[in-house]
């Protein structure tokens, strides 16, 4: 019996070695850390279950029969985070250059089968050169498996992707299907094709970086939705981000213990937004504001900085906030901005985290290159969005709502559960001055008489007042207690009931 256990733990020992010393060296060397080093960071200490660690490639052309590895370059199983299960894969850069071959995808299709079965998790990985050209098409019909299983899993169960490493090819897309894609600055990259393959095709000059970096991926892409500066932050930042997350579609969101009262006044709210309706002001010290503890996890926070999205908790349970925020384009929505908040909106409703939506906005951005761009389907994205969801949408107008803007962002008439305006909120269809010039363009006189009629209408519609009396608005509130009534009311709606019509899927305007 002894004899068999040692052979278990020499053969576990091989396994836990990888590509061997050598490679791992090289590994630490480039700032990196291994696949089980990464996973032991992630998981709580003690808790992973390892799946599959003897598993070899059956590959016999150009030798590969000649070189096995245990494990085949993908480390899987699943453990906790602060308590909670999840699935996780890693790709072992040490084996193969982490390369995907038929034995490797089928080890990363079996925990996301159980993760799906489960209604748990799971976390991917990356760190590897693409498929193992050695398999051919098995390799490709790897790829493929993996990306049948993130699509059947959108929606029901959270999926994040971490890319540690290279990520090119058929690695690219399966990342994209996933819920959060997450990047480490200087050590990691996404591309399709490669510098040497753009040279050859379009004859253009390029280093890695400078193709998909994370710089490139966070800040004019939006295929990443986050960098860090290292490998250590960029886990401890996902153990974070997995808190305020639900197991799967049916569990409801996370409940944790906080000291924060629900009745707490900020005061310093009634003089955030300035008297002169054309300065800016920080949306996100309110949100900060608002959360319990100040505890907020921002969502593509270096893209679209003209709305701010993330994840907060309102008396310990999950919340989403979406945000325009003033100091950037003066909160306009723009196609960037629309797409962004479209995305989160949508991933809140599938796992039902309410939605509260803080508004200042003065309209679209316009201009030919929105125009050309698509404006109005990304535009549309957002408007759909929030008309879909069934989850309890909580909106807070603290300035500006002008125009198709108002109706996007959350109103009333997109089935708003309850809609709050400070005093300072101006609901109209565009500002006093632009409003004067349409109205009264045959019968403006003098600067005087211009200046009278724009008071006229700001006394008029530049208030929230006029929809509030509509019942657009529920209640006009003071600033300082915006905590307290958005805390009462989710609490209201935990109960809550919308079902839309039957259908197979939507349509939503990609």
């Amino acid at each position: 019996m002894n004899d068999i256990n040692r052979m278990l733990e020499e053969r576990r020992q091989v396994a836990r070695q990888g590509g061997g010393e050598k490679r791992i060296e090289a590994q630490h060397a480039r700032g990196k850390l291994t696949a089980r080093e990464r996973i032991d960071l992630l998981l709580d200490p003690g808790s992973f279950e390892e799946i599959d660690m003897f598993v070899e490639h059956d590959c016999h052309e150009f030798g590969m029969e000649e070189r096995k590895i245990p494990g085949d370059g993908v480390v899987t199983g699943w453990g906790t985070v602060n308590g909670r299960p999840i699935y996780v894969y890693a790709k072992d850069f040490t084996v193969f250059g982490g390369s995907l071959s038929r034995a490797h995808s089928r080890k990363i299709n079996k925990v996301q089968d159980m993760a799906l079965r489960n209604g748990t998790p799971i976390i991917g990985i990356l760190d590897a050169g693409g498929a193992r050209i050695q398999e051919g098409v098995d390799a490709l019909g790897g790829y493929a498996e993996v990306f049948q299983r993130n699509t059947l899993a959108s929606g029901v169960i959270p999926q994040i992707t971490m890319i540690m490493g290279p990520c090119a090819g058929g690695d690219v897309y399966s990342p994209a299907i996933t819920d959060f894609v997450f990047m480490i600055r200087n050590t990691s990259y996404m591309f399709v094709t490669g510098p040497d393959v753009v040279k050859t095709v379009t004859n253009e000059e390029v280093t890695a970086e400078e193709l998909g970096g994370a710089k490139v991926h966070t800040t004019r892409s939006s295929v990443a939705d986050g960098a860090f500066d290292n490998d250590v932050e960029a886990l401890n930042q996902l153990r974070r981000l997995i808190d305020f997350l639900p197991l799967s579609n049916r569990t409801g969101v996370p409940e944790r213990p906080t000291f924060d009262l629900r009745d707490r006044v900020e005061p310093s709210l009634d003089t955030l937004v300035p008297e002169n309706a054309n300065m800016p002001y920080d949306m996100g010290e309110l949100v900060l504001k608002m959360v319990d503890e100040g505890d907020f996890f921002e969502i593509q926070p270096d893209f679209a900085k003209n709305i701010i999205v993330g994840f907060g908790r309102m008396e310990g349970r999950t919340v989403g906030f979406v945000a325009n925020q003033p100091m950037v384009l003066a909160g306009v929505l723009d196609s960037d901005a629309s797409r962004k908040a479209a995305r989160f909106v949508r991933f809140c409703d599938c796992f039902d985290i309410p939605i509260v939506t803080l508004v200042d906005v003065p309209g679209f951005l316009p201009g030919t290159a929105q125009e050309y761009g698509g404006l109005i389907k990304h535009g549309a994205k957002l408007l759909f969005a929030y008309a879909e969801a069934t989850v309890p949408k909580i909106t807070v107008i603290t300035r500006k709502a002008y125009g198709g803007a108002y109706d996007v962002m959350a109103s009333k008439h997109l089935r708003g559960d309850v809609n709050y305006a400070w005093p300072t909120a101006e609901i109209a269809v565009m500002g006093a001055k632009g409003a004067v010039e349409i109205i009264f363009r045959n019968a403006l006189g003098d600067d005087e008489e211009i200046e009278r009629r724009t008071k006229e209408y700001e006394e008029k519609f530049l208030n929230p007042f006029v929809a509030a009396e509509r019942g657009y608005i529920d209640e006009v509130i003071q600033p300082h207690n915006t905590r307290r009534r958005v805390a009462r009311a989710l609490a209201l709606l935990r109960g809550k009931k919308l079902e839309n019509p039957w259908k197979k899927h939507d349509n939503i305007p990609l």
